[in-house]
């Protein structure tokens, strides 16, 4: 999809071909949501801390996502670089320093994702009693 300086193209996710379908497939992810959660601070809220993005480093977010592979964390923060959700910073020290932050464009979803999470995590009591009910009607 070509445009012209003067236009703007126009995306449809109902489509199979357009692209923000690939888009919205990445960031629905669940390791993508809690990377762009952690980065935006969302951990530290956990604390009682104020909530503020900061730079993270592999090793972090590899301890605070129980579960993730490292491959898994990997391929993920490649992806979310890719896209300009976050960057990734390089420091020469010894051993060498890797730091991962949100972009505005990373922050500006990551508003998104942490609604996404607390909501989650707000109604999952209703979600699993719901569940056991549905599983109950159905055996």
């Amino acid at each position: 999809m070509t445009t012209t300086p003067d236009e703007k193209a126009e995306y449809n996710a109902f489509l199979a071909v357009c692209p923000s379908r690939q888009l919205l497939d990445r960031i629905s992810n669940k390791w993508a949501v809690l990377i762009l959660c952690a980065l935006g601070g969302d951990a530290s809220e956990q604390s009682g801390a104020p909530h503020a993005p900061k730079a993270m480093r592999f090793s972090e977010l590899a301890r605070l996502l129980a579960g993730v592979s490292q491959k898994m964390l990997t391929q993920t923060l490649r992806a979310l670089e890719r896209d300009g959700l976050l960057i990734r910073t390089v420091i020469p020290t010894v051993p060498v320093t890797v730091t991962y932050e949100l972009t505005d464009l990373g922050l500006s979803l990551h508003h998104l994702t942490r609604g996404l999470r607390q909501w989650a995590q707000t109604h999952m009591d209703q979600v699993l009693a719901n569940r056991e009910a549905h599983d109950a009607r159905a055996s």
